[in-house]
């Protein structure tokens, strides 16, 4: 057994200049896998911990992918700011979403443009609470617009049911 893993191994991917080229989080990955396998003699565990921080990577990495644009259109004298957002909604963008808003210079009307993004998490609709609460405790109206099928259940299931008094 032995043999076959040395046989087996690229010895080229741990050297230092490859290590150099290679992605951090890849890196990462499988020094955590090999270590915990060393350290505990058993690669289901070593494997088991690399998926878990492979992950965590993952998340992390598309995290940042959420874009907002904002534009501000005047029909028939009232204007309406329109939010496209486009990106994974989950946990980890959840609070860069609240961030991408300009509550306080939007105008009576806002348009959340959701057509080109996906809810998948509960933190997705409590963030949605959030910038709509925000949004009403500044005197602006908020629509919600372009939510895919199982967005809208989730959030019908789910939204105003998530927040600090419930």
């Amino acid at each position: 057994m032995i043999f076959v893993s040395w046989a087996t191994f690229d010895w080229r991917s741990i050297h230092p200049r490859t290590l150099k080229m290679m992605p951090k989080s890849e890196t990462l990955v499988m020094v955590a896998t090999v270590i915990v396998t060393v350290g505990t003699h058993n690669l289901a565990i070593g494997v088991g911990v690399g998926v878990l921080v492979a992950m965590v990577m993952f998340a992390r990495r598309v995290a940042h992918f959420v874009t907002v644009e904002r534009t501000v259109r005047t029909v028939d004298g009232h204007e309406t700011a329109t939010y496209v957002v486009d990106g994974e909604l989950f946990f980890a963008s959840s609070n860069d979403l609240y961030t991408l808003f300009e509550y306080a210079l939007d105008p009576e009307h806002v348009v959340i443009d959701m057509h080109a993004s996906q809810l998948w998490d509960a933190s997705t609709i409590a963030a949605l609470d959030a910038i709509t609460e925000k949004y009403r405790h500044h005197g602006i109206d908020v629509n919600i617009i372009g939510l895919n099928d199982a967005s809208v259940l989730m959030r019908e299931r789910l939204g105003g049911k998530l927040g600090a008094g419930h």
